[in-house]
């Protein structure tokens, strides 16, 4: 299957992860056409080459209007305080914080810190990375120049309002669907940080514009490019400190250190800011941990995706991109609870988001327990290395106060993702090999459906198309 692995030496950001994917094929076209889907309004992407220490890389950028750029490679949002600077919590109502501009605070340096003039205008000496406001000057990449202090109008949208904006597109179901994990589980990590719900916690209009491009352009990415697996090595967080209205802040900066529980992390030699929310959120959802290139990767093409700052290492991150070959015979764990008092509203709930999770299979099968009760017994399958992860969902979701797991063996065809063009849309296809030659071709249901409820034809029209683009494709 297609996979990717991701170095992240110099830390993750939603903008540097986009910068590789485009790096590794992606085009910026189908990008720029899919992200219409949104509606967002105004905005402009910025995509150019980079040299970071000899390195070559893609770096991403969203031009937003008011004629600066906001740059969030390190992309934690800021509540404008006049005085005190700028960090991922605030002074006065707390804000989902999307934007993500690193603001280091180096006690012996002037980069980083915010100097206020009478409280119109301050300079940015963009020493930091992913807070430079790039005007592009390629020889240089620290700029310092004016910017108004209160530009922007500070419309607050929740993550229900962002979720409104996905779910009102007409993206595909897998990558709202995706994008809605993603967004969650910032949301989540915020409120816990500020102490506030999910429901109250809030992030600026313009922030949450960088983090839709920056979120759904990744999703975008790997879909287009068929990555079916995300392997995330050891992720470096950086050290320091961030200064911001409440005073100093350590890095990881508070979101950030909470959605890395549980990964693998080190804070490396840099003392920036090098991991983001987005950055997190985004290796924790899609990722899986590997400390090194998994058994049997193989690698096609390394791909590059450079972040604003320059640093003492190559400020990129690194992605290779090949293949992992599917076992025809692999031992997996079959996980198992017997529930009788859960609605199938709930079951269908509870399948979807373990497969949303990384299960390989989930399925409800009818039961009757003791006494006559009926009953649903919910089984899924998994590798061993995302048990513990699968079995917090279920404990979280479900009423079951116990399960069961043994390990099984299964046997699977290679396969292979690639999307297709009908006269009605791009549709998402697998095939399954055996002994190198074809043997099965399934569109996907969700992007075969979406097709048809545009289009407005059957659902079998779509498929048949899709089948046939298919088939035409192998020809070519």
């Amino acid at each position: 299957m297609k996979a990717i692995y991701l170095e992240t030496f110099a830390g993750i950001s939603g903008n540097m992860l986009l910068g590789a994917l485009l790096d590794a094929g992606f085009p910026i076209d189908v990008l720029k056409s899919e992200l219409e889907k949104l509606n967002l309004g105004e905005y402009e992407l910025v995509h150019q080459r980079a040299n970071k220490l000899g390195i070559d890389a893609q770096y991403f950028n969203v031009l937003l209007p008011h004629g600066h750029e906001h740059s969030h490679n390190h992309e934690h949002g800021h509540e404008h305080n006049q005085h005190e600077g700028h960090c991922d919590e605030h002074a006065h109502e707390e804000h989902f914080h999307c934007q993500e501009y690193a603001h280091t605070y180096d006690p012996a340096s002037h980069h980083g810190e915010h100097h206020h003039d009478e409280h119109a205008h301050h300079d940015h000496h963009h020493n930091n990375e992913e807070h430079a406001h790039e005007h592009h000057h390629h020889e240089d990449e620290h700029h310092t120049h004016e910017l108004p202090h209160a530009h922007h109008h500070h419309e607050h949208r929740n993550l229900a309002d962002v979720m409104q904006i996905i779910d009102s597109s007409s993206l595909s179901q897998s990558i709202k669907d995706k994008a809605r994990e993603v967004f969650t589980a910032i949301a989540i990590a915020e409120a816990k940080v500020h102490g506030k719900t999910v429901e109250e916690v809030h992030f600026h209009e313009v922030g949450a514009i960088d983090t839709i491009i920056d979120i759904v352009g990744c999703l975008l990415g790997l879909e287009y490019l068929g990555v079916e697996k995300v392997y995330v090595g050891k992720i470096t967080t950086g050290h320091g400190f961030v200064k911001c209205a409440h005073g100093l802040m350590p890095v990881p900066a508070p979101a950030t250190a909470e959605l890395l529980q549980g990964l693998p992390q080190e804070k490396g030699r840099v003392a920036k800011e090098l991991t983001t929310p987005t950055g997190a959120a985004l290796a924790k959802v899609l990722g899986e941990t590997a400390l090194e290139l998994p058994a049997g990767f193989a690698c096609e093409k390394i791909a590059y995706g450079a972040g604003t700052w320059e640093l003492e290492i190559p400020n990129v991150l690194r992605v290779h991109v090949g293949t992992v070959a599917d076992e025809k015979s692999s031992e997996i764990l079959e996980v198992a609870c017997n529930i009788d008092d859960m609605s199938g509203e709930v079951f269908a709930y509870v399948i979807e988001r373990l497969l949303l999770a990384g299960a390989l299979d989930a399925w409800a099968e009818p039961i009757v327990m003791k006494k006559g009760r009926p009953a649903y017994k919910l089984v899924f399958l998994v590798a061993e290395n995302m048990l513990v992860k699968l079995l917090d969902l279920v404990f979280e979701e479900t009423t079951t106060l116990g399960v069961r797991y043994h390990k099984v063996e299964r046997s699977t065809l290679e396969r292979k993702s690639a999307v297709v063009a009908t006269p009605y849309g791009s549709i998402a296809v697998k095939y399954g090999f055996c002994n190198g030659a074809i043997i099965n071709i399934a569109p996907e249901f969700e992007s075969c459906k979406e097709i048809a409820t545009n289009a407005k034809i059957s659902l079998k029209k779509a498929m048949q198309y899709a089948q046939t683009a298919a088939e035409d494709l192998l020809n070519e």
